[in-house]
């Protein structure tokens, strides 16, 4: 046990500085470039509109789910279907956030190839898109409108970035770091040497993992350095960094939905070719990440850190826990009705603060909607006013996201 929790300072220690600056980019990028300026450059139904996208993607700080309805509401800013796909691709496979946590526990290399490798492939099933789907083969999906947020933007940048992001990614990123603890004191050393002649069996293992699970960008990390220390190859963990968050069962279902059946076949079809091809380049390049990774995750775990990554690391703990515990409250008062012209509805496939916005901008210009509230932790859609359920359904469902009705 002192092991482990040893193990597990020092990772948070290394990753909390480049976490805490990551988080507030990533809040400033969210406060002050409007969602209009990416609309603006993706609109043309050619090459460069797919090169725009996935440039504009890549250092927003949006998950798998999260990505989702931002990139249905570039298609009612009637973005190109090519530039739609290469921003689902592109855009969470890595964020501000998350090259700065890939440079603290895996190093340089890396931090560069990751967002180079989602660029590639974001700009490829774009162009696949293009050139393989017709128009009709898009869903159509109302447009809804976009609600201005207001109040001090310093006030803004610090709740997106230290309460919203960690609010929908702190639990995952908990998980990631005790997985990647538990990995260094459980898992024997030069454990995945055994497949050191089979790097592709490495990787279809990886994917077969990764796909189905629901992991953001910044919690796969210390899983990736974590098994790399034991024997992983360096082009397995980057196929364990593309496609795990990339896609997850959940957005597979609500991309089949909102956009059809082709789309969502080229989309997979374009993430785990492009993992596998990046991971056999990586690994052929014969460059040794091992340093890095061992570096980050084993060096120094007979000592503490130093004083100011354990102030970084507390600050991050206590951000995460307040984040995480008003969710758990909000979970359990979010179901109270005390107002007779207030209805809740149950909502599903709602996992971040990303889909709870989609959700209320889609409703919260019916008529008879005075004030909505959607809850992800909750799976609820608290309305205020005499909308009817029917006009509501089609709001939530036009989006892409279940509709259970009245709880």
């Amino acid at each position: 046990m002192y092991h482990f929790l040893l193990s597990l300072l020092n990772v948070v220690c290394e990753m909390a500085p480049y976490l805490l600056l990551g988080f507030f980019i990533a809040g400033v990028l969210h406060v002050f470039v409007p969602q209009r300026f990416y609309a603006r450059y993706l609109s043309r139904n050619n090459k460069l509109s797919v090169v725009w996208a996935a440039l504009l993607g890549i250092p927003l700080p949006l998950c798998s789910c999260g990505v989702i309805p931002t990139a249905i509401g570039l298609k009612n800013e009637k973005a190109s279907k090519g530039a739609i796909a290469s921003f689902l691709i592109a855009t969470p496979q890595t964020g501000i956030d998350s090259i700065l946590a890939t440079f603290s526990l895996m190093g340089l290399g890396f931090a560069i190839i990751r967002p180079t490798a989602a660029l590639i492939t974001g700009v490829c099933g774009g162009l696949l898109v293009n050139r393989l789907l017709r128009d009709d083969d898009v869903v159509d999906i109302d447009s809804c409108s976009c609600q201005v947020e207001r109040g001090n933007k310093a006030w803004r940048v610090l709740k997106y970035a230290y309460y919203d992001m960690l609010r929908d990614i702190g639990l995952r990123l908990i998980i990631g770091l005790v997985v990647a603890a538990l990995i260094q004191v459980a898992v024997p050393d030069e454990f995945f040497l055994q497949f050191g002649s089979q790097p592709l069996l490495q990787m279809l293992v990886l994917l077969v993992i990764a796909i189905p699970m629901y992991i953001c960008s910044t919690g796969s990390i210390p899983v990736a350095a974590a098994l790399m220390v034991k024997g992983l190859s360096p082009g397995a963990a980057l196929v364990m960094l593309m496609a795990g968050p990339a896609v997850n069962l959940a957005s597979i279902l609500v991309v089949h939905k909102s956009m059809g059946r082709r789309f969502t076949s080229i989309y997979l079809m374009t993430i785990v070719a492009f993992a596998i091809l990046f991971g056999l380049l990586l690994n052929a390049t014969g460059i040794d990440f091992t340093v890095a990774a061992q570096d980050a995750c084993c060096m120094g775990t007979s000592a503490l850190p130093n004083p100011f990554k354990l102030i970084c690391a507390t600050i991050l703990t206590l951000l995460i826990i307040f984040a995480l515990m008003m969710k758990l409250f909000s979970k359990f008062t979010s179901k109270e009705t005390l107002d007779p012209d207030v209805t809740i509805y149950r909502v599903e496939d709602m996992h971040c603060s990303h889909c709870e916005a989609a959700v209320v901008r889609a409703v919260e210009e019916l008529p008879g909607v005075e004030k909505a509230k959607a809850s992800a932790s909750a799976n609820t859609l608290t309305i205020k006013g005499p909308a009817t359920e029917e006009a509501i359904r089609a709001a939530v469902e036009g989006i892409g996201y279940t509709f259970k009705g009245r709880i």
